[in-house]
């Protein structure tokens, strides 16, 4: 759990990993160089199985490194400090890679709750929708479908054969890491809402704050990476990069809707079907979707 300056919600993040109750074995708070009361709160717990570290305020690409190094385990799970996991969730991803002795990570789905945890998603919807397992690296290059890290286990070995997280990227350094991972082995989705993402104008990847410019660098690394080029099928990589950059752009239109940025909105559609315009029902509905809260 990476934090900084994390103090009005780490609370109850924290008290959400360890309500999963026997099914975590340590939980790594790394303080990126807080200065507010963010440690004192991870220290007022008192458990025995929170590990506090400190790390130089380089950023949270660099904190999850940090952490992921002192890990043990055979599994990781990298949650933010203001989102919440729901009741059972690490329990329903290690049940299921029981039955995935292949995947190098299972994952499931979320939805989303507002600044003061109140729920303002509407997922449940979409309930029992199917979401990528097997070989998911085409899928996944063209655009980060697993989006937070709270929703999935890894193992801890593809993890560090990957390379961990690339710290010299600002923004979608997750997905890079996902589609280096992807690389390695299979994925397994598992079709349950199993963590509570908070939205507010704080989030890193807020579109009150961000604009596709600061997203589509990501691209750039992803399409740059020779692990990832040479596991793709060459004939694919260019599709799969304008897919990419669509997939970017869209995001930013969603979370500007979202927060009611319908003006920037507008303008990101547009600059996303320029990219592609065979794209538009695509980003047609994934921003209607966001209109309705989905």
């Amino acid at each position: 759990m990476p934090a900084r300056n994390a103090a009005t919600h780490i609370r109850e993040a924290i008290a959400s990993v360890l309500a999963q109750g026997l099914d975590v074995d340590a939980l790594i708070v790394v303080d990126d160089g807080s200065s507010d009361g963010t440690a004192a709160i991870v220290r007022s717990f008192g458990d025995s199985r929170i590990r506090l570290m400190a790390n130089d305020g380089s950023g949270v690409s660099a904190a999850r490194n940090v952490g992921a190094r002192a890990a043990t385990g055979e599994w990781l799970m990298f949650l933010d400090a203001d989102d919440r996991l729901r009741p059972g969730a690490i329990a329903t991803l290690l049940n299921a890679a029981m039955s995935a002795p292949q995947a190098v990570a299972v994952y499931g789905d979320y939805d989303r709750i507002d600044e003061d945890g109140h729920p303002i998603g509407r997922r449940g919807l979409l309930r029992g929708r199917a979401k990528p397992s097997g070989q998911v690296l085409a899928r996944l290059a063209a655009g980060n479908f697993i989006v937070n890290g709270g929703i999935m286990i890894i193992r801890s070995a593809a993890f560090a054969a990957a390379g961990g997280f690339d710290e010299t990227l600002k923004y979608c350094e997750d997905w890079h890491c996902w589609c280096r991972l992807a690389t390695l082995g299979e994925f397994r989705f598992v079709p349950d809402l199993l963590l509570d993402y908070r939205v507010h104008e704080a989030n890193t990847m807020s579109a009150a704050l961000r604009s596709p410019q600061d997203f589509l660098p990501a691209a750039e690394r992803v399409f740059g990476d020779r692990a990832i080029l040479d596991t793709l099928p060459a004939h694919l990589v260019p599709t799969l990069r304008r897919a990419a950059e669509v997939h970017l752009v869209t995001y930013a239109a969603s979370q500007a809707v979202r927060l009611r940025g319908y003006r920037k909105a507008a303008r990101y559609v547009l600059m996303a079907v320029r990219r592609s315009p065979l794209a538009m029902p695509r980003v047609a509905l994934r921003v209607g979707l966001a209109f309705l809260g989905i």
